[in-house]
């Protein structure tokens, strides 16, 4: 008896310590998809704001990239979002379809021009490039975390 009590709690103890493990990949793994998430959204309105960059009194939009993965990742104290069960809700805080976190803003500035658009394009092909860039990387984390899972489950 004590020996199946035995392992009996070196397999509860196994349990937890694969839970904990799987918890801490998920947690990772959800992290860099909703970073990925947020660098394609950000890649859109970039491009919005190109494609626009002859549209009279366009306002030119962006995000805080890191300020909404601040907000959408647990336990950085962001706000909850709310469950939208129905096509019929509103949409939160972040609107327009934005991801979790991720508010939509308009864009400084720099240059007025005469009809009122704000797009600047040497400012927005850069930041389109640096947010390539960045979503590129992110891409590559998240491929080579799933080859290293694949790796250890194959035991190589």
């Amino acid at each position: 008896m004590a020996r199946l009590l035995h392992y009996g709690v070196r397999l509860v103890d196994r349990i937890h310590t694969e839970t904990d493990m799987l918890d801490r990949i998920d947690q990772q793994m959800d992290t860099l998809r909703t970073a990925a998430n947020l660098r394609a959204y950000r890649q859109q309105l970039l491009a919005s704001n190109i494609a626009n960059a002859d549209t009279p009194n366009y306002k030119a939009r962006d995000i805080d990239f890191q300020a909404a993965l601040d907000k959408a990742v647990p336990g950085q104290g962001g706000n909850l979002v709310m469950a939208k069960t129905s096509a019929r809700h509103l949409t939160g805080a972040a609107g327009d379809g934005a991801p979790a976190g991720a508010q939509v803003k308009y864009r400084t500035e720099y240059q007025s021009a005469v009809d009122g658009n704000t797009v600047n394009m040497d400012v927005e092909r850069s930041a389109f490039a640096e947010n390539a860039v960045h979503l590129e990387a992110t891409l590559t984390f998240i491929r080579e975390k799933l080859r290293s899972l694949q790796s250890a489950v194959q035991g190589q």
